[in-house]
């Protein structure tokens, strides 16, 4: 009766890890069709600690106009090299990304541009830097960097494997 109820335990246990894995984030909501994924030819892949898959190399082009940002969330994975084009299309305007503490900014007819590897995972606020008119508080977007899946499946087949191999040794002593 102990080893049936050890190994239900354990089956029921998988069984929500492996629908944990497979259900998307839930910030994968808010990806912005907007955004042009390439990859560099001669570029190196940039080193992550806590990447599985390659880094990719991911270009957007973030257009201000009447205190709004077009697209207004970015959403990129833990690791990749992100490129914004910043362009205005009315007044000076500039960009300021929180927690990476980077910024740029554009007059009508050019650009400003911000490459940075995005290591930090989580929501971060990009904001107007230039004060461009009354409703110049409110020009706000968005950031979301997500973790890679691939190296958190990785860990919980891990897991499910050593407690896999667990239960084996203790139906196996009794």
């Amino acid at each position: 009766m102990k080893n049936k109820i050890i190994v239900m335990l354990f089956l029921g246990g998988l069984f929500i890890l492996l629908i944990l894995a497979g259900l998307p984030s839930p910030a994968s909501a808010h990806h912005s069709p907007a955004c042009l994924i390439t990859r560099a030819k001669d570029s190196p892949k940039l080193p992550s600690p806590t990447s599985a898959q390659a880094p990719e190399e991911k270009l957007f082009e973030i257009k201000a106009r009447n205190f709004v940002f077009t697209p207004n969330v970015i959403q990129v994975n833990q690791g990749d090299l992100v490129r914004i084009r910043l362009i205005s299309e009315d007044v000076h305007h500039g960009l300021y990304l929180d927690g990476y503490e980077i910024q740029t900014s554009a007059l009508p007819g050019q650009e400003g541009t911000l490459t940075f590897v995005a290591n930090k995972t989580g929501r971060f606020t990009f904001r107007c830097s230039v004060t461009c008119g009354e409703f110049h508080p409110y020009m706000v977007g968005y950031l979301v960097v997500e973790p890679n899946s691939p190296f958190f499946i990785y860990v919980f087949l891990t897991i499910a494997l050593a407690l896999a191999n667990l239960a084996f040794v203790v139906l196996r002593r009794s």
